[in-house]
């Protein structure tokens, strides 16, 4: 009988204490795009090459967490020559800062499939706190994380003071990650 009953302990606090589902991302499914205006204009762009480690269970967002970085030397907005531009000292500077990094610190719910993360975003060696809504879709292989939010590409240092070039960037993402 004693055995039954701690046996029926150890599992109420495993139950309890497990940690949340590890995902792995599929960069091939994902797409992180963004838009800025220039101009007046509204440019669209993605990245690509997104790693980085996922841990994710709504029933236990303390033990939930995202750790991605996203490799700069795939911006993408159709026009090779703005690419490379970009890719230059006075916007992302790839050669020093290869990479953008977010990691959340706070994940809690908002209800259903909803939920609001904080996270620290870093750009160029520069960090800033920011906050956004995001969905997590249950998938027949893991989840699918979808949000849109929106920065200041002068907080990163990213672009200078260019007049033409509007501040704000909508940053879209639609990431798919499985078990």
């Amino acid at each position: 009988m004693m055995n039954r009953i701690l046996l029926a302990v150890f599992h109420l606090v495993v139950g309890f204490t497990s940690s949340a589902q590890q995902l792995t991302v599929s960069d091939a499914e994902s797409k992180i795009a963004f838009v800025i205006k220039n101009i007046g204009l509204d440019v669209d762009g993605t990245l690509k090459g997104l790693k980085g480690t996922m841990q994710f269970d709504a029933k236990n967002l303390s033990a939930s967490a995202f750790d991605m970085t996203v490799d700069v030397n795939t911006i993408n907005t159709g026009i090779d020559k703005r690419d490379n531009d970009l890719k230059k000292e006075g916007f992302f500077d790839i050669a020093k800062y290869p990479t953008m990094r977010i990691a959340t610190t706070q994940i809690v719910s908002k209800g259903g499939n909803n939920f609001k993360a904080i996270a620290n975003l870093t750009i160029k060696n520069i960090t800033r706190k920011i906050g956004f809504d995001f969905t997590a879709l249950p998938t027949a292989t893991g989840y699918r994380f979808k949000s849109s939010f929106t920065i200041n590409r002068r907080d990163f240092g990213v672009g200078g003071g260019s007049l033409i070039m509007g501040d704000i960037v909508t940053v879209n993402l639609d990431v798919t990650a499985k078990k």
